[in-house]
């Protein structure tokens, strides 16, 4: 239990802490979201204590209801956390000796916060992806919703921000919302990932005094248990492949949120955001501004630096437990609520966003059906390479005369390079079947 100094580890120590690095060292400032599954997990190991014989039936019923009187209390937001509660774990236990007395003293046998902590945040993180999973699938419906509606409208699909060829509205919808379904597949194997019990462990060396973790592991729903103590204390894998899930997810959003705001441009004018998913200038206005998606694209310039900082923390770490790690909580808790808004800001933007077909329609021009002109000379027997140069002659042809490129009559196609008059009459057969 706590020593006099209510420190977990007080016992060795003479004196108190200094307060800067007693500020310095705690993490309850945000540790403080793990109070639910920090006592999920301890009444699973109460019960494996029990089944070990080192706690009586009497000591364990004892422990389970003063944790739920616990839990209660933080549900109802009265827990008061006191200033020698550094962490979670700490305050929990704490409390739970004000309850119920010494038999508290007995819930932490053999465990070590080391354990303790990462079985804490495999738990939490097991729900925020399942919660994730939930808000990436709604965005993809509605995506998809939008795009069967909206079947039949064409505008000009573009490669280096240059029109290229006739769309379907929905083929972008789609391209977008593809990325997002290998965003849903990578959380899942994330999460299956995530799914593995530390409890048992110990500090580095395990746990000497029989407690069963395949009965902890059944008790905590856990998929499987991790093979090696020194690892399982130390490795974070599972936060490093979540802050990279949802950079890569966020990195699709981003995209999806640039091609929006140049479509929203009067420049474009192919869309118009919602009133409820707009702001407007405190100078100007007449303006109408994009901040969903400029603060979409811009969150995952946040994420990502989450992802680089674990990354750099865990590079130069030796081997088990270091307290560098009590950086993997903030990290993922902050990336945890971003993932949240962004995705349901993006469902809502994309469920209320207006079209402007008819200004789509008229970005359409006949040199984007250059492509077509060259695939109609294929099938009639040209060479790809030949037919991809006397198609782009006939453009050439058509800029120079000021004219769109189905209104060249065959005269004036005259004037395309001579190996490939052969093929003229078939293209003004092309050019006046094009409407």
């Amino acid at each position: 239990m706590a020593s006099e100094s209510g420190k977990l580890w007080g016992g060795r120590f003479a004196g108190s802490v200094d307060p800067t690095m007693d500020k310095f060292n705690s993490s309850i400032a945000y540790d403080r979201h793990l109070w639910n599954v920090d006592l999920q997990g301890s009444k699973a190991y109460s019960r494996g204590l029990e089944k070990a014989g080192l706690l009586t039936k009497a000591e364990m019923q004892q422990i389970l209801q003063g944790l739920d009187k616990v839990a209660e209390e933080w549900a109802q937001g009265i827990f008061k956390l006191y200033p020698n509660d550094e962490d979670i774990h700490t305050a929990n236990e704490r409390r739970l000796k004000e309850l119920i007395g010494e038999a508290a003293g007995k819930l932490h046998t053999g465990r070590s916060r080391n354990d303790q902590v990462v079985t804490d945040l495999r738990l939490w993180m097991r729900q925020t992806c399942s919660k994730l999973s939930t808000f990436l699938k709604v965005l993809i419906e509605a995506m998809v919703d939008r795009a069967e509606a909206e079947c039949e409208v064409l505008f000009p699909g573009y490669t280096h921000l240059q029109r290229a060829q006739p769309i379907r509205w929905s083929h972008w919808i789609l391209s977008h919302a593809v990325a997002l379904t290998r965003d849903l597949e990578r959380l899942k194997e994330v999460q299956k990932r995530i799914n593995v019990l530390p409890l048992g462990s110990g500090a580095i060396a395990g746990n000497p005094l029989g407690v069963d973790r395949e009965f902890l592991c059944a008790e905590l729903n856990f998929g499987a248990i991790t093979l090696n103590s020194m690892d399982a204390t130390s490795e974070r894998d599972f936060v490093a492949e979540f802050l990279f899930w949802a950079s890569l997810c966020m990195t699709h959003l981003s995209r999806m949120a640039e091609d929006l705001i140049l479509y929203g441009t009067k420049e474009f004018n192919f869309v118009q955001l919602s009133d409820a998913y707009s702001t407007g200038s405190s100078l100007m206005p007449q303006k109408k501004n994009p901040d969903s998606l400029e603060l979409i694209r811009s969150k995952a310039g946040r994420v990502f630096g989450r992802c680089a900082g674990l990354l750099m923390t865990l590079k130069g770490l030796p081997s088990t437990y270091n307290k560098d790690l009590q950086e993997d909580k903030e990290a993922v808790f902050e990336v945890s609520d971003t993932m949240t808004a962004v995705l349901q800001v993006a469902t809502g933007v994309i469920s209320t966003l207006q079209i402007h077909r008819e200004n789509m329609a008229q970005a359409l021009s006949p040199d984007m059906l250059a492509t077509d002109l060259a695939y109609y000379l294929v099938r009639k027997g040209m060479p790809f390479r030949q037919a991809h140069e006397a198609s782009g002659k006939a453009v050439v042809v058509a800029e120079m005369k000021g004219v769109a490129l189905n209104q060249l009559s065959l005269q004036e196609l005259q004037t395309v390079s001579q190996p490939h008059l052969m093929f003229l009459a078939k293209i003004q057969v092309w050019i006046v079947s094009c409407p």
